[in-house]
């Protein structure tokens, strides 16, 4: 039996901010304003996956795919396009070929499993690729063979990481051993490379590409790399 919750269907919702900020001017109260991270209503054509938009200057990118419903179609435009669309493993590929031809986008996936997408126009990598000086791809197999997550180094730290660490159902952060799972081992030694790279510094959130429903509304994990470093990796391999 799969791990994952039954989330319901969103089709009026639109994405939602992750991050907000307090503005004022003299004399007024202050205003929440969204930053620049947006996370879309879970998409049952890949199991109730969360799919997540970053806005920069650089190009926007897109992980993961959202349902295909003009809402959201309507929302990626509005926000000026997808200049990157990156599919953190292949339960999350959804309806990217169609979304391509939407959007005019660039499809970034690990070299494994480029396959499932025949037809697309796609760029591969093996271990890393860097988007820019903001942005890494990182592979961590293990949930899949292509499975990898997305590294932005802004506000100290997010880690966007598909569905190779998730929250529990008591919204702890874990990697979740399912029927669906390629190779588990595999799995936690990527988890230890995500430990060994980070510092607390450097990697305070974490956008889990599925599971959301179990973080009570939130859209992250905070302190995130403290909850990777403390997970009993020994114990889980066992």
């Amino acid at each position: 039996m799969s791990s994952f919750p039954q989330q319901s269907s969103h089709k009026t919702k639109q994405p939602r901010s992750i991050f907000v900020e307090a503005t004022s001017t003299e004399g007024n109260p202050p205003i929440l304003t969204p930053k620049s991270i947006f996370a879309f209503p879970p998409n049952r054509d890949t199991l109730g996956a969360t799919s997540y938009f970053i806005v920069t200057n650089e190009g926007n990118i897109l992980i993961d795919c959202p349902a295909l419903e003009q809402i959201n179609q309507d929302f990626l435009s509005l926000h000026g396009g997808v200049r990157w669309f990156f599919i953190s493993h292949r339960g999350a590929i959804g309806k990217a070929a169609e979304y391509q031809q939407i959007l005019n986008c660039e499809i970034l996936i690990q070299e494994q499993e480029a396959y499932l997408l025949p037809g697309s126009t796609v760029t591969t990598f093996t271990d890393e690729f860097t988007l820019n000086a903001t942005t890494q791809i990182i592979w961590t197999p293990g949930h899949s063979p292509g499975s990898s997550c997305l590294y932005y180094r802004e506000f100290d730290g997010v880690l966007f990481s598909g569905r190779h660490l998730l929250p529990n159902q008591h919204g702890e952060l874990m990697p979740l051993r399912t029927s669906k799972t390629f190779h588990w081992l595999r799995q936690l030694k990527s988890v230890k490379l995500l430990s060994d790279r980070f510092t607390p510094h450097s990697l305070t959130y974490l956008c889990p590409g599925a599971n959301t429903g179990y973080l009570r509304g939130k859209l992250c994990i905070d302190q995130a790399y403290q909850k990777i470093t403390n997970l009993n990796l020994a114990a889980l391999r066992e």
